[in-house]
């Protein structure tokens, strides 16, 4: 089961998909790229002057802020870990899921609130299918079922 939304082949064609919970999205591991190019910008930054070395929290910030961004999903419903907080979701408050425009995917709740998906991609709704059992439906498959 794809724990990365880096491969969106890598995705089960059948329900038949062996995994074990929990299961965690996380942000492609591209991302981490970022982490030595803003060093090196701090690095460039520190020959103007000495007192940019404090500049060095900023890619350390960044490490750790793309290490904790995931979401997980449970038997028992999901888990968004964002920057400052987590919030667990059971499968029973999921009403659907949103997807604005240049925005994270957001879990809707029947309660109307909203929720983001950190690491949760429209190309990840196959494997989250899976995962949550069906509970979550899967748009290509549908979209493959009325085309035929």
């Amino acid at each position: 089961m794809p724990t990365d939304s880096s491969d969106p082949t890598s995705t089960p064609d059948d329900d038949s998909a062996e995994f074990t919970y929990p299961v965690v999205f996380r942000i492609n591991r591209v991302a981490y790229f970022t982490v030595p190019m803003v060093a090196l910008m701090v690095i460039l930054l520190m020959g103007a002057s000495l007192w940019f070395a404090f500049g060095f929290v900023v890619p350390v910030a960044l490490y750790l802020w793309i290490r904790r961004l995931r979401t997980v999903v449970n038997e028992d419903g999901l888990t968004a870990v964002g920057g400052l907080s987590t919030t667990e979701i059971p499968w029973s408050d999921i009403a659907g899921l949103q997807f604005p425009r240049w925005s994270p995917v957001r879990a809707v709740l029947t309660n109307g609130k909203r929720v983001r998906l950190p690491a949760i991609g429209f190309r990840d709704l196959p494997a989250l299918n899976v995962v949550s059992k069906g509970r979550i439906p899967d748009p290509f498959e549908a979209a493959a079922e009325r085309d035929s």
